[in-house]
């Protein structure tokens, strides 16, 4: 039964990945569709992410008052919405009356699976649970794509929504797993008595935490947006469809690197992970920066990139009982989670407009200067929690 569950929760992390590359991959041809700048898209991005904000916030509350199962089923069900929402919208003002449930859900779910798992289950399982938002996230450029080759746009929202309907009702029907679960873990109890965010915020450590964090999604999430984007604007004689296609090798990145940190992750601890992570990033910067014909190079380079940020986001969250003890976790990850959608929502809407003053080519120095924060910070952050917890040393 444990390990049907964690199919589950495995599964439910795959429909956090769904939606997420569907905006940057087919907008070049929604852009066009609309008729609208190509700064635009992150209006759309910024707004989605700031409703995940509030969820973030609020979600130290839910799971104080609702089991995480449910918190899950439900989450799923309002990105259902949302994404049949954008595949009947017809004029770009319209997204914007969906990305509340597109939004709301995707940082509910994401904040009490990350608090839960971080709790219960080994760093392994943490890399494996984030491995498994990838496999979602990889593959939605690829329906994106099917859909601008065979159809419209629009059916690339639709056919991802019906995905979305099948893995919600995989996990309705696999509530009484979790109670089942909840019983050999000792029931509820540490969630009831868990601290808010006010408590959460005055411990040492957590603010560079949560500005670290900032810096490592402001770079993520550039690059889920304008990764399409970046080889339509410097690349040659590449169609749009391999454009959006293209759109999934941060994925595939992110995928592989938290597939390699799953197997190695508990012997080497979070840290470690996170230090050789970046490196690993900063390597596939360079790749995409180097001036060379042809786009090979900087289609390797964004899987690299991808490969490096793998065990960054998972690392950081499974450490955050361990640092800052259990009944913070879900004020504190509830904050890294709202820190995170923060760097989301404004910074790839800032790349935006400074890709259409200098040009896209200026996107791998963007993001190395996310990157250098990121391990800067982080190193900041362990000196002042002075842990030498054996998990994450």
């Amino acid at each position: 039964m444990g390990a049907l569950l964690i199919a589950v929760i495995y599964l439910a992390f795959v429909s956090l990945g769904l939606p997420d590359s569907l905006l940057g991959s087919g907008w070049p041809t929604i852009q066009a569709d609309f008729d609208v700048p190509s700064s635009y898209a992150g209006y759309v991005s910024m707004s989605i992410s700031f409703m995940t904000i509030i969820s973030a916030l609020i979600a130290p509350y839910l799971i104080r008052k609702i089991r995480t199962q449910w918190i899950v089923v439900l989450s799923i069900l309002l990105t259902v919405i949302g994404l049949i929402g954008f595949s009947f919208s017809t004029q770009y003002w319209r997204l914007f009356l969906f990305v509340v449930p597109y939004g709301i859900g995707a940082g509910c779910v994401d904040a009490a699976l990350n608090n839960y798992v971080a709790k219960h289950y080994s760093s392994s399982v943490m890399n494996f649970l984030h491995c498994f938002y990838g496999v979602g996230a990889m593959i939605s450029p690829y329906i994106m794509s099917l859909a601008l080759a065979s159809a419209h746009w629009n059916e690339g929202y639709r056919w991802t929504a019906y995905i979305q309907s099948g893995i919600m009702l995989i996990c309705l029907l696999s509530v009484p797993l979790w109670k089942k679960k909840s019983e050999q873990f000792g029931g509820d109890d540490d969630e009831k008595d868990s601290a808010g965010i006010k408590d959460a915020l005055k411990i040492r450590g957590v603010i560079p935490t949560l500005i670290a964090f900032f810096a490592y999604c402001s770079g993520e999430a550039t690059c889920f947006l304008w990764t399409s984007s970046y080889f339509a604007g410097t690349k040659e004689n590449i169609s749009a469809e391999t454009c959006a296609a293209f759109g999934s090798l941060i994925f595939g990145g992110l995928m592989l690197g938290r597939l390699i940190s799953a197997f190695v992750s508990n012997k080497l601890g979070d840290k470690l992970l996170i230090r050789i992570g970046i490196a690993v990033e900063a390597v596939g910067i360079l790749l995409i920066f180097l001036p060379l014909p042809g786009y090979i190079f900087a289609a390797v380079g964004f899987v690299v990139t991808g490969t490096g940020m793998g065990p960054v986001y998972p690392a950081i969250q499974h450490m955050a009982p361990a640092n800052f003890g259990r009944k913070n976790s879900a004020a504190v990850i509830g904050l890294q989670m709202a820190s995170a959608y923060i760097g989301s929502t404004f910074m790839p809407m800032a790349f935006g407009h400074l890709q259409e003053a200098v040009g896209i080519g200026i996107m791998p120095i963007y993001l190395a200067v996310f990157a250098v924060l990121n391990i800067g910070l982080l190193e900041f952050a362990y000196k002042r929690t002075g842990q030498k917890n054996e998990m994450t040393d």
